[in-house]
């Protein structure tokens, strides 16, 4: 993936933290790295006074951390939403903060990080605080459809330059059935599900295979995707999901998964959408 890794800050703890993230992961990766504020009461003075001081001291922050790597700073003006959907289109990855205080205040996770998580162009990370523990392992949830083949390709990438152990969720499909039916085909409901989890096993070969530097495990679940991915990110340095989005702003342009990942894991998540041309 080309371009420079952007990181969008508006002064609030969990912004700082994903400058920390981003200036880690721009050193590790050799990007680049721009750190942009979207200042949505420009132009009154005492609001520009604070995004001007908030962008400073977020580059600060950045060259302590990032060394060699050039940081670049650019206020932004206008739709905190806007702007970064748009800075997306030509960004490595956006990074932010779970949840801020002013130019993208948030709900639970934050209504701007879901909404940029949802309609970005490329990886939009979103961090809730600074790293504690650093565990030597990514997870990705991975099914072998279009969106979760574009998160592997950036989990392996993330597991690479960590030189990190990359483990593969696979959630196996669980029928609802009655107690009758289930007593009644219990032996095909077994069947079907072992013959899930094979395939499953089966799709992570080729990734082994064209890695043979990773360090690459794998395991099934019968549990809800989401719950597979939370009891995972338990000992996680990064958690990394596929977008199933529709487009149009409308709609619920998260998958279900990652929307529920998003809320519930608290070490860095990575939401990647396939870039245009990418999905079939």
């Amino acid at each position: 993936m080309a371009g420079q890794i952007v990181v969008a800050v508006d002064g609030s703890a969990p912004a700082t933290a994903a400058v920390e993230w981003a200036a880690a992961d721009a050193r590790r990766r050799g990007r680049d790295l721009r750190i942009v504020h979207v200042c949505e009461q420009w132009p009154h003075s005492e609001a520009a006074e604070y995004c001007i001081g908030t962008l400073e001291a977020a580059a600060d922050r950045a060259r302590e951390l990032a060394g060699t790597v050039k940081v670049t700073t650019e206020l932004l003006s206008g739709h905190a939403v806007d702007q970064l959907i748009d800075e997306s289109a030509s960004a490595d990855s956006l990074v932010l903060g779970s949840r801020g205080l002013g130019g993208f205040a948030g709900l639970v996770v934050g209504s701007v990080s879901i909404a940029v998580a949802g309609h970005a162009a490329g990886p939009v990370v979103v961090v809730r605080a600074p790293r504690v523990t650093e565990h030597g392992r990514v997870v990705v949830g991975y099914d072998g459809s279009e969106h979760s083949r574009a998160a592997m390709e950036y989990a392996v990438e993330q597991a690479r330059a960590r030189r990190a152990q990359l483990h593969v969720v696979s959630a196996l499909p669980v029928p609802i059935v009655s107690s009758y039916a289930a007593a009644a085909y219990s032996g095909m409901i077994e069947q079907a599900i072992q013959e899930e989890s094979q395939a499953a096993r089966e799709r992570v070969i080729p990734w082994r295979q064209g890695n043979p530097d990773l360090v690459i495990t794998d395991g099934e679940s019968r549990e809800h995707p989401v719950s597979a991915l939370i009891a995972a990110a338990g000992t996680a340095d990064l958690v990394v999901v596929g977008s199933r989005g529709r487009g149009g702003f409308a709609s619920a342009v998260l998958g279900s998964v990652s929307h529920g990942v998003l809320h519930h894991v608290a070490c860095p998540v990575a939401v990647v959408r396939p870039r245009a041309g990418e999905a079939s």
